[in-house]
């Protein structure tokens, strides 16, 4: 089911009781705008929020705008910096939790948690509870080389893990993660039931986004959401998409390429009905 502005709406995938709302902001970035960026962040929050959402999700590197290498270092702040500050309060006054996108992290000035090296930067993003506690971070693993410096300017991430976040277990991953298979295995292993992917993904690859998407959440019969940005920078446009897929690899929220906010209610439990009706997780030998 694939909707328009400005209902993004998803439907239930089952009968049980244990469900949660998805608020994914589709933002407009803006390079190197980190103050204008946040403050669209934070109004995303709010309207997420006001839908009833329970979980908010942001975008890749929404700050300064993945493409903006040049902004990269100047954009850089701890784990317990303002950017990271302001969106865990804004979350808690809404009473929701959060994934806040991915921010260029200073690793030499984080202090509240363990970082990969000692010096440098990483595309890292935070996990909030409703009550403003951290309960995960994940630093992007895999650095794209492909007509990128990416791989020139950060440090890839070293932990793999999973966090209950309003009841559910919660696993993420970052963009082009999507075409590592084996860090989803990782993740489900570890008991996640919904995989959160803030990404920064541009056009033409619109198939590639479209196919790893629904294949991590089929392969994997957990529920699986991208959370892209909408923007054009000076080599490159964000195919938006934001997608919530349930654990049969169907479409249950998506959007177009404009700024927008993609809510989808989901049932927890279709996951244990999944697996146990179709059982190929439990008929894996490697």
């Amino acid at each position: 089911m694939t909707r328009t502005e400005p209902d993004h709406s998803g439907e239930r995938t089952g009968d049980g009781g244990r469900s949660i709302t998805l608020g994914l902001a589709q933002l407009e970035i803006e390079a190197g705008e980190l103050d204008g960026n946040v403050d669209r962040a934070v109004d995303a929050i709010a309207r997420a929020a006001k839908r009833g959402a329970d979980l908010v999700a942001l975008p890749e590197l929404f700050t300064v705008g993945y493409f903006a290498f040049d902004c990269y270092e100047r954009s850089a702040e701890p784990l317990e910096g303002e950017t990271m500050t302001r969106l865990e309060r804004a979350a808690a006054d809404h009473d929701v939790a959060l994934l806040a996108g991915s921010f260029v992290e200073d690793l030499a000035a984080t202090e509240s948690v363990e970082t990969p090296a000692d010096e440098g930067y990483a595309n890292t993003t935070a996990v909030f509870s409703a009550d403003g506690d951290l309960e995960l971070v994940y630093r992007k693993h895999h650095l794209f080389g492909y007509d990128s410096v990416e791989t020139e300017l950060l440090v890839p991430g070293d932990r793999i893990d999973t966090a209950n976040v309003c009841g559910v277990k919660i696993g993420v991953s970052t963009c082009y993660d999507l075409r590592f298979p084996e860090l989803y295995r990782i993740l489900v292993d570890q008991g996640a039931e919904l995989i959160l992917v803030p990404s920064a993904w541009p056009y033409p690859r619109i198939e590639h986004w479209e196919t790893l998407s629904r294949a991590r959440a089929i392969e994997n019969q957990c529920f699986l959401a991208t959370i892209n940005g909408a923007g054009t920078f000076d080599d490159a446009t964000l195919l938006g998409r934001s997608t919530v897929y349930d654990p049969w690899g169907t479409v249950l929220a998506s959007s177009g390429d404009e700024p927008t906010l993609v809510m989808a209610t989901i049932d927890l439990d279709a996951v244990g009905a999944v697996r146990d009706r179709f059982p190929a997780l439990r008929d894996r030998r490697l």
